[in-house]
């Protein structure tokens, strides 16, 4: 048996732990949680050792597997206190808002070479990865264009959007990641971003409602990505690959594929699965048997400590981009 010690119980925290608790090969032995009412719940439900003390979690040698889901000002010093004692690490994306500290910490993980597996779940959707299966098999030919489409059904509390890091740091960093992934060796020369707020409070906190990027690699593949806090229709999660030879989408998830006609309309279908939970669920899981896998020695990860570094410079160059009302070098 795996011991699992899951650091934050919020919303996220939560659903980790209904997965960690399904899998047979795992236990969760501890829960980190200082706010009261989130750590009872975890005590109540799971029967779980709760400590307020991390040190002591970390000191415990029954202690496998390190899982990240607390507030992100606190992810770094996490990990590095689970390298230092060779846990298996998971966090949750990002990992900080502050690049020079994950500079300071790449460091030490490219010298340490511990098991760390990122947050960035989207990687692990069956469709979303098959398109980079079908690209890797050359399937349309030479790469020309990515096109990412995401948008929130509805946006997060005003209270997590003041402490996130803006939408570029924490809802389009999913975006920068998959780009990435698609484009292989072929790194991001350029970056251009534009944002636009229709409710006065975006502003007042100094956030975006919607916003776009576009960005063009070393070898001219283009990239747009567009982004919306809020979505009349549901959770609209699509990608779009086009070469030369044809074209790869990985679409939206409903229910099922029931379609409705009657007198009044025709075509009409279920709406998308709800939210992130919901819609990545088979991502969820997926990343989850490789962070076992990772931990048995049997497979490399396919999002790194580097990768959540790399997505983090492109959300910058975004902001930059922003604010000087010009196309970044990267």
């Amino acid at each position: 048996m795996i011991n699992v010690a899951l650091f934050g119980f919020g919303r996220i925290g939560q659903m980790h732990a209904e997965n960690l608790i399904k899998n047979k090969e795992i236990k969760l032995l501890y829960v980190y949680e200082k706010v009261n009412q989130l750590s009872n719940k975890a005590q109540r439900l799971y029967g779980c050792k709760i400590e307020k003390n991390y040190n002591k979690i970390f000191n415990d040698k029954d202690v496998d597997i390190i899982f990240i889901s607390s507030p992100t000002n606190t992810h770094i010093k996490l990990i590095e206190e689970g390298m230092k004692r060779k846990k298996t690490i998971f966090c949750e994306k990002p990992l900080d808002l502050n690049i020079n500290k994950i500079v300071k910490t790449l460091r030490k993980v490219n010298k340490i070479k511990p098991k760390i597996q990122l947050g960035f779940n989207r990687r692990y959707d069956p469709g979303h990865f098959s398109l980079k299966k079908d690209l890797d098999n050359n399937k349309i030919g030479k790469l020309e264009k990515i096109i990412i489409t995401s948008r929130d059904p509805a946006p997060p509390a005003i209270s997590y959007l003041k402490t996130s890091g803006g939408i570029f740091r924490d809802m389009m960093i999913h975006d920068f990641d998959l780009c990435r992934l698609y484009l292989g060796n072929d790194e991001i020369s350029e970056v251009h971003a534009f944002t636009s707020s229709f409710m006065p409070f975006y502003k007042r906190i100094k956030d975006h409602e919607l916003a776009v990027v576009t960005m063009k690699s070393k070898n001219g593949v283009i990239c747009v990505i567009t982004n919306s806090r809020h979505c009349s229709f549901g959770y609209d999660q699509r990608v779009e690959l086009f070469g030369k030879n044809g074209m790869l989408i990985s679409g939206n998830k409903k229910e099922n594929s029931t379609e409705y006609f009657n007198s009044n309309q025709t075509n009409s279908q279920k709406p998308f699965l709800n939210f992130f939970i919901e819609r990545y669920n088979d991502a969820y899981n997926l990343q989850l048997k490789e962070l076992i896998a990772l931990h048995k020695n049997k497979t490399k990860s396919r999002s790194t400590f580097k990768d959540g570094y790399n997505a983090l410079k492109l959300a910058n160059a975004a902001y930059k981009s922003l604010k000087l009302k010009k196309t970044i070098k990267v």
